[in-house]
């Protein structure tokens, strides 16, 4: 003989009934309700964007500090390679350029010039303007060429 469900199980299953309904009421409410979603959204692009923002500001600058140092290193190269130059002089000609040119983007440069009997190089170092905090980003820039020697035009040839 089947059971008859007794009075007290069917007052608790009609007490349960209205709780999980409104449960699920609840719980269908909130997967589709899209208030608030933009917010939260935005909350994470906005740093992001701000971020790359930073990095592609941080990256012209270092590109303009090395550009700068390049030009400097060329400009002092000239200066020492000359005949009759010296590796003062190539000095003396970055450092005029450095503080032209590179008063803003490049911070804390240094020249180095070195001449030798067939060989003159200069090499300048500093650091890029910071945007980002707590990062620095080192410039190192380097010109190589021969020292330029006169010499008298030797063999046969119209003579004045």
């Amino acid at each position: 003989m089947p059971q008859q469900p007794r009075e007290d199980d069917a007052a608790s299953t009609a007490r349960e009934r209205p709780h999980k309904t409104f449960v699920r009421s609840v719980v269908r409410r909130l997967r589709n309700d899209q208030r608030g979603a933009g917010t939260v959204e935005l909350v994470i692009a906005t740093p992001l964007l701000l971020l790359l923002i930073l990095l592609i500001a941080q990256f012209a600058l270092y590109m303009h500090a090395t550009h700068i140092a390049q030009a400097a290193a060329s400009e002092a190269l000239s200066a020492a390679r000359v005949s009759g130059g010296s590796a003062t002089a190539g000095n003396t000609e970055g450092q005029r350029i450095l503080a032209q040119l590179g008063s803003g983007p490049l911070q804390g440069s240094a020249v180095n010039v070195q001449r030798g009997a067939t060989r003159a190089s200069v090499t300048i170092t500093g650091t890029a303007t910071s945007v980002i905090p707590f990062m620095t980003f080192t410039v190192h820039a380097e010109a190589v060429g021969p020292v330029e020697k006169f010499t008298p035009p030797t063999g046969t040839g119209a003579t004045p």
